[in-house]
C-alpha cells in the first residue's frame, strides 16, 4: 500500500538588510559635510550611487559631458588629494587624419561641488566645437540612494546661469561659467558653441550648492590638527603620513550643538557623522598631532552622556555594531565609554591645558561610576547585558580602571587607588578565566558566554591586550596578561594565521566561520592591525611589529596611501595585491588615524607633559630605516624626532620647558 508523500516544508523567507552597493572602485572626495562619488570615468551618469553630496543629500546625480555629439573616451580617472579628484579623456574631431585624439578634456571635481572642465586643442587649425552638458538630480537622502530608493529625477527649472531642482524641503542649484549659449530645462541641458585656435584651452566652471529649508551652518571648520610630516629612507612614509593627516582633516566635522567643536566623522560614504567609538579612536591615534581633536571630542562626547542616577548613567550612548557570525552584536556606547578617561589621561599627557583637563574631568568620573556599577557578579564587563564577556572589553576596562586612576590622581582628585585595585583584580580573573591552555602555548579565549564557557577563537580582540596605554612619568600601562602570556600572544599575531602579508587578520584563517571579507570574521581592520604595531613595539616584540607594519605600508601603497577602513585578508604571495572590501568606507577617521599611529610609534613618544619631560623608546632594527617625523605637538607646542637606521632616537625640536626623560 503506498502512502502519500509527505508534504514540502514551506520556505520561510529570511528578512535581509539591504545590501549596500560597491564603493571600491569609485573615486570618492570629502570635505565635511560635503562628498563627491565619481566613477573612475568621471562621468555622473544618474545611476547608483554616484553624485554631488552635502550633509547626506544628493544635489546632482548626473553631470554627463558630450563634445560633438559624443562623450569623451575616458583615459584616466584618480585622486588629487583628500577633498578633489581629476578625469582626463580625449575626443578624435575628424579635424586631422589618423587615429589621433585632437582635443583633450580635463575635469577637477571638488567636494565642494565646484569643477573645472578644461578643452585643450590639440589641432592644427581652428576647430568649432559644440560642447553640452546633461545635468539631473534626485535629492534623494544618501541612505535612500543606498537602499534602492531614490526616485526619480527632478523637473529642472532655468536659473541664471544654469539650473535649478527643489522639493518642499530642499534644492540645488548648479551654475556655470561662462553662462551657456542655450539652457533646456526639460532636458537639463546647458549647450555652448566653443572656438579654439591651435593650443588654446577654454574652460568651463560649474557650481552645485544647496538650499535647505532649514540651513546647516556653513564654511569649513577650524582645524585642530597640527601640520606635521614624515620623511626618511622609506619614501612611502611621507606620503602615508601626508596623505593620513589630509584624509582626517577632510573628515572634520562640526557638532551641530557646538560648532565650534570639530569630530572625524566615521568614513564615507556610509558613515558622515559621529560614531562615538571611532571618533574617539581617530582622536586618540590622532594625539601626536595636537590635543585639539581629542578635547572637541571629548566635549561633544560629554554632552550626549547618559544623566540620572539609574544604572545608565554615565554612559554615552552609541549603537549596536556587527560581531560577526560567532558573537551578537556589541555595543559601541560601551567601547565609548570605556574608552572617554583613557583618551582624557592620555591627551593630558600629550599636553591638553589642564583647564580643559578640568572642565572633562567630570564625565571622565561619571564613565568610572558607570563602569563600577557595569561589573557583573564574576568580575568582567558584560556586552551587552546579559550577554558575552569579550575579551577586548576587559581589555578596554581594564584600561580604562589604569589610566583613570591616572588621571585622578594626577589631577587630585580620589578613588585613584579603588581603581588601582579593581583593574589588579580584573588581572588576576582574567588570566584564570580567559586563557586557555595549550600544548602550542595557550591562546585567550574572544570571549566567555554568560555561562562561563569560553570561546576558543583567535581573533583580531587579542591585540588590544597589548593596548595596555600610558601612565605619567612615560610609563606604560600594565596589561591584562603577565609576561609569559603576552609573548605568546605577541607569537600568535605573528603567524600567518593571523598576519596576511597585508596586516591582522579579524580572525585566525582557519577558525571556523573565517571570511576574509568578514568586518569580525577575517578582514583586515586597519586600526586594529594598527593596535597591534604599536602594542607589540611597546611591549618589546620587535620582529612581530615590524612584520605587519611593513605589510600595512605595503598595502597603504597599493590602495594609493588612502587605506579603507578594512579590506579582504587574502593570503599575501609574490605578485598578489591587497583585495578592497566592496563596501568599506574610505577614507575612513580610523584608518586615517592608524598612518600617524603606526609611523609614530616607531620613535616610541612617551609624553608627560605636567611633568615637562618627554621620553623615547623607537623600534629596534628600525623596519623603515631612519625615519624623522616633524610639527607634531607635545605640551602645546612643536616638536620633532628622528629615528636612526641603527634604531636611535633623537629630539631635534622640543618646548623650551620639556626634558628627555629615561
Amino acid at each position: 500500500m503506498s502512502h502519500p508523500a509527505p508534504p514540502r516544508p514551506t520556505a520561510v523567507p529570511v528578512a535581509r538588510r539591504p545590501e549596500l552597493p560597491p564603493v571600491h572602485g569609485a573615486v570618492i572626495c570629502v570635505a565635511a559635510p560635503c562628498l563627491a562619488i565619481s566613477p573612475e570615468h568621471g562621468q555622473l551618469t544618474g545611476q547608483g550611487i554616484d553624485g554631488i553630496y552635502r550633509s547626506g543629500r544628493r544635489l546632482l546625480s548626473r553631470c554627463v559631458l558630450r563634445i560633438g555629439g559624443r562623450d569623451p573616451v575616458a583615459v584616466q580617472g584618480r585622486s588629487l588629494g583628500a577633498d578633489r579628484a581629476g578625469f582626463t579623456a580625449t575626443v578624435r574631431t575628424g579635424a586631422e587624419p589618423g587615429p589621433d585624439p585632437d582635443i583633450g578634456v580635463e575635469r577637477i571635481r571638488h567636494a565642494d561641488g565646484t569643477e573645472r572642465i578644461t578643452l585643450r586643442s590639440f589641432t592644427a587649425r581652428p576647430v568649432r566645437l559644440s560642447v553640452e552638458l546633461l545635468l539631473g538630480t534626485d535629492l534623494a537622502e544618501l541612505a535612500s540612494v543606498a537602499a534602492g530608493r531614490a526616485g526619480p529625477e527632478l523637473p529642472a527649472a532655468v536659473h541664471a546661469a544654469g539650473l535649478r531642482w527643489s522639493t518642499g524641503e530642499a534644492q540645488a542649484v548648479t551654475t556655470a561659467e561662462p553662462a551657456p549659449d542655450d539652457a533646456v530645462a526639460s532636458a537639463g541641458l546647458l549647450r555652448w558653441q566653443l572656438e579654439l585656435s591651435p593650443g588654446e584651452s577654454r574652460t568651463i566652471a560649474l557650481r552645485t550648492t544647496q538650499d535647505r529649508v532649514v540651513r546647516a551652518a556653513a564654511g569649513q571648520v577650524a582645524n585642530p590638527l597640527a601640520d606635521a610630516r614624515a620623511e626618511g629612507d622609506d619614501p612611502r612614509a611621507e606620503a602615508w603620513f601626508r596623505t593620513s593627516v589630509a584624509d582626517l582633516r577632510a573628515l572634520l566635522s562640526r557638532d551641530p550643538q557646538e560648532p565650534g567643536d570639530a569630530f572625524a566623522a566615521a568614513g564615507v560614504p556610509w558613515r558622515l557623522g559621529l560614531a562615538p567609538a571611532e571618533s574617539l579612536w581617530a582622536a586618540r591615534m590622532a594625539l601626536p598631532l595636537g590635543t585639539g581633536l581629542a578635547a572637541a571630542t571629548l566635549r561633544i562626547l560629554a554632552r550626549t552622556q547618559t544623566g540620572g542616577s539609574g544604572s545608565g548613567a554615565g554612559k554615552i550612548p552609541g549603537p549596536l555594531r556587527g560581531a560577526g557570525p560567532q558573537l551578537p552584536p556589541a555595543c559601541t556606547g560601551t567601547e565609548a565609554t570605556l574608552a572617554f578617561p583613557a583618551l582624557l589621561a592620555e591627551a593630558r599627557l600629550w599636553g591638553m591645558p589642564q583647564d580643559e583637563v578640568a572642565l572633562l574631568l567630570p564625565a571622565a568620573e561619571r564613565c568610572l561610576a558607570w563602569l563600577r556599577g557595569a561589573f557583573g557578579t564574576d568580575g568582567f564587563l558584560a556586552d551587552p547585558d546579559p550577554g558575552p564577556r569579550r575579551c577586548e572589553t576587559q581589555a578596554h576596562a581594564h584600561r580604562a580602571a589604569v589610566l583613570g586612576a591616572d588621571l585622578l590622581a594626577g589631577c587630585g582628585r580620589p578613588g585613584a587607588e579603588e581603581w588601582r585595585e579593581r583593574a589588579a583584580a580584573l588581572r588576576e580573573r582574567f588570566r584564570d578565566a580567559f586563557w586557555i591552555d595549550g600544548p602550542d602555548g595557550g591562546r585567550p579565549a574572544a570571549a566567555l558566554h554568560p555561562d562561563g564557557r569560553p570561546l576558543p577563537r583567535l581573533t583580531g580582540a587579542a591585540a588590544h591586550l597589548l593596548d595596555a596605554g600610558l601612565l605619567s612619568g612615560g610609563r606604560l600601562a600594565p596589561g591584562l596578561l603577565d609576561g609569559v602570556r603576552a609573548e605568546q600572544v605577541a607569537r600568535l599575531l605573528g603567524t600567518p594565521a593571523m598576519d596576511c602579508g597585508w596586516g591582522l587578520r579579524s580572525m585566525a584563517l582557519k577558525e571556523p566561520g573565517h571570511n576574509p571579507y568578514g568586518h569580525r570574521s577575517g578582514a583586515v581592520r586597519v586600526h586594529e592591525s594598527a593596535v597591534a604595531v604599536s602594542g607589540l613595539a611597546a611591549a618589546g616584540f620587535e620582529k612581530e611589529a615590524a612584520g605587519l607594519l611593513r605589510g600595512l605600508m605595503d598595502a597603504a601603497e597599493a590602495f594609493g596611501y588612502r587605506l579603507p577602513e578594512m579590506f579582504a585578508a587574502q593570503q599575501r604571495t609574490a605578485g598578489s595585491v591587497p583585495v578592497p572590501h566592496p563596501a568599506a568606507c574610505r577614507p575612513a577617521a580610523v584608518a586615517a588615524a592608524a598612518g600617524v599611529h603606526v609611523l609614530t610609534a616607531l620613535a616610541g613618544i612617551r609624553p608627560d607633559a605636567p611633568a615637562g619631560t618627554v621620553a623615547l623608546a623607537p623600534l629596534p632594527g628600525a623596519p623603515l630605516g631612519a625615519i624623522r617625523l616633524a610639527g607634531l605637538r607635545v605640551a602645546g607646542e612643536a616638536f620633532a624626532v628622528r629615528v636612526s637606521r641603527l634604531g636611535l632616537a633623537m629630539v631635534e625640536e622640543a618646548a623650551d620647558a620639556l626634558q628627555l626623560g629615561v
